[in-house]
């Protein structure tokens, strides 16, 4: 769905983006060449293998990036959060998209065209080098988790999963560590390489264990030390 046009000077997630350096001029030529639009739980954004048509910075709400194997089974790469850009991998390749991107809950997006994108590259330096930070930021986030894979167990895994949520959702509410996405169990699975039956046997044990308990689908963390131990992480 199509939504209001904003100003991208106003936008509350400016700072935490790759344009947040330029000139309020440039801003507002970035402003006209934008198309903002409101994704509900379940759209796509763009499809794994198709060609890339521009990029999309996220405003508000949860975006998944997922990936099909050669096996034919699907795995969630990473969750993008507000300020976060995704789409630009492939833009800048020159290659198909390599993932599919889906609204977790009701999202809404910038879209920028391909070619606008390339030129503003161009004459805006800082855009460039904050792109390749991003760019090298997912390349370390994606290497930690192959190293993760490889080494830890289950629960180890699920115990930084919660952590890794903590710190991009997480609100401290009465105490308590409250995670404001909600995921489901086969979603969660899937970030960890498991399957649901595995991850609900997991889950109810740091439940047991005093780390972590759930009101509804909204998880609340306990005890952040003891789950660090749990996934093996030095505090």
């Amino acid at each position: 769905m199509n939504c209001k046009n904003d100003q991208c000077s106003g936008c509350q997630m400016r700072d935490l983006g790759i344009f947040c350096d330029l000139s309020e001029s440039a801003l507002n030529d970035l402003s006209e060449h934008k198309v903002s639009n409101i994704y509900k739980k379940g759209q796509t954004l763009f499809m794994q293998g198709n060609p890339p048509f521009g990029m999309y910075c996220i405003s508000s709400g949860i975006v998944k990036i997922t990936q099909v194997g050669s096996d034919g089974k699907e795995s969630i790469v990473r969750l993008a959060k507000p300020g976060d850009t995704v789409g630009h991998r492939s833009l800048f390749s020159e290659q198909s998209y390599k993932a599919t991107a889906t609204a977790v809950q009701e999202t809404k997006v910038c879209f920028y065209d391909k070619k606008y994108i390339q030129k503003l590259v161009k004459e805006q330096p800082t855009i460039a080098y904050n792109i390749i930070s991003r760019l090298g930021r997912d390349l370390g986030a994606a290497e930690q988790k192959l190293t993760s894979f490889s080494q830890k167990n289950v629960r180890e895994r699920l115990a930084e999963l919660l952590l890794i949520l903590k710190e991009g959702y997480g609100e401290k509410v009465d105490g308590r560590i409250k995670l404001n996405i909600k995921l489901t169990r086969e979603e969660m699975a899937s970030m960890i390489g498991t399957a649901s039956e595995t991850l609900i046997r997991f889950f109810t044990e740091l439940k047991n264990e005093g780390l972590i308990e759930q009101e509804g689908k909204i998880i609340f963390i306990l005890d952040e030390e003891k789950l660090l131990d749990f996934a093996n992480i030095p505090s």
